[in-house]
């Protein structure tokens, strides 16, 4: 079984930045993401990166402001967030799939972490 922690998550004002680490245990993922939850709202996936090749995806809404990297050898990835707006706020979390995925479906992926929380000040 996958263990995912993550850290990184805090308090800025808009236009600041922070990043996001996810610790995980195990190599053998296909393909891993971070998630957001905002207040009131559903899961939304917004960045994946995939193991064998390290292609990423972001969604529109953080396309060009957050990055999405890893370093297999410390078994870390991260999520590069600047420019925060205020509709950045929102718990992260880190997700892994062993199998392909579809997208941003969020039960394609099986294992997931307990989150850390990021608000963004106007």
């Amino acid at each position: 079984q996958v263990e995912l922690v993550e850290s990184g998550g805090g308090s800025v004002q808009a236009g600041g930045s922070l990043r996001l680490s996810c610790k995980y245990s195990d190599l053998h993922y296909y393909v891993m993401a971070w998630f957001r939850q905002a207040p009131g709202k559903g899961s939304k996936g917004v960045a994946r990166i995939y193991d064998l090749d390290g292609r990423n995806y972001l969604d529109d809404s953080v396309e060009g402001r957050f990055t999405i990297t890893q370093d297999k050898a410390e078994r870390m990835m991260y999520l590069q967030m600047n420019n925060l707006t205020p509709e950045d706020t929102a718990m992260y979390f880190c997700a892994a799939a062993r199998n392909a995925v579809r997208g941003w479906r969020a039960d394609d992926f099986e294992e997931w972490g307990q989150g850390t929380v990021v608000i963004v000040s106007s």
